[in-house]
């Protein structure tokens, strides 16, 4: 029999991703979400708030193997803006599904957390990340509910999603022929691509080796973002200006790395093979030419 797998917030950028690479995989899959997602109609599709308790409990009360939690903001700089929105979402959201998962009892519940719960950065967002593992963690304690937290770290696609970065930095060098950066570009980060980490999402719910574990989800390629820039120019054949402007930078963004305090122990898992950083970063220039120049 085919196992049952919920997702709630399974219609955002790295959902859409884990949907695809569950179906691929034959599980039986539910998405829960505010809206479906188009190429994935095979999948079902139940509208839903996170927000919503009954609506919750009941999708819950259906019966799952596993459900992730992928719901709530996912953008740094607009949960900057959007403290208490950001709060309900992320934290009271995150524990209403955890409450329903308690009364139904799943087999892993796999909540989909940040980098920026490592870090002192990352504002109200790294704040609701943290907060949120630590309910995880005392979900499990109290009521023995098995889980898996995801600590992703610099995804990116040619999705064009809001908190994609990469794709938006190659979309503005095709549309200007700028690329413009707050910050002096010696900021670091491991790009991994969605599907990579799609992949390893779906590979921790198949050994019970994760279970009660929190997985960094990150690349193999450790690049400036100077050097990403230089990559998109030299790919655009050198049509590209690139301006660094020093003076603000991105105050609530990690230069080097997220490690900040003495967070919960990790356990760092890589894709191999995986996307290159190169066709990654080639996909995201179609989807932008496509876009911009046809």
């Amino acid at each position: 029999m085919k196992k049952k797998v919920l997702v709630f917030g399974g219609s955002g950028f790295i959902g859409q991703y884990l949907l695809s690479e569950l179906s691929k995989r034959r599980y039986d899959v539910t998405n829960a979400d505010l809206k479906s997602v188009e190429g994935l109609e095979q999948i079902r599709h139940v509208d839903c708030d996170i927000r919503d308790r009954s609506r919750v409990t009941a999708l819950v009360a259906e019966g799952f193997d596993v459900v992730y939690n992928l719901a709530g903001f996912a953008n740094l700089d607009k949960a900057v803006q959007q403290p208490v929105e950001t709060m309900e979402l992320n934290i009271i959201g995150n524990m209403t599904v955890m409450e329903a998962c308690i009364a139904h009892r799943p087999k892993r519940y796999v909540y989909a957390s940040s980098a920026y719960a490592m870090s002192n950065k990352g504002s109200f967002y790294g704040i609701s990340k943290l907060a949120s593992e630590k309910i995880v963690e005392e979900y499990q304690r109290r009521y023995n509910l098995p889980f898996t937290i995801l600590r992703y770290g610099s995804v990116y696609s040619e999705l064009p999603f809001d908190n994609n970065y990469v794709y938006w930095l190659v979309d503005e060098a095709v549309r200007t022929g700028v690329i413009r950066h707050k910050g002096d570009g010696t900021e670091t980060r491991e790009y991994i691509h969605a599907s990579d980490a799609a992949e390893l999402s779906v590979d921790v719910i198949e050994s019970d080796e994760y279970a009660n574990m929190h997985v960094i989800l990150t690349g193999n390629e450790r690049l400036r973002r100077l050097d990403l820039f230089d990559m998109i120019k030299e790919m655009l054949n050198g049509a590209v200006e690139i301006d660094l402007m020093e003076e603000g930078g991105h105050a609530h963004h990690y230069k080097f790395t997220p490690y900040s305090f003495d967070p919960s122990v990790s356990r760092k898992l890589v894709s191999n093979p995986h996307i290159d950083m190169g066709q990654g970063i080639l996909e995201c220039i179609r989807t932008a030419y496509k876009r911009h120049k046809e």
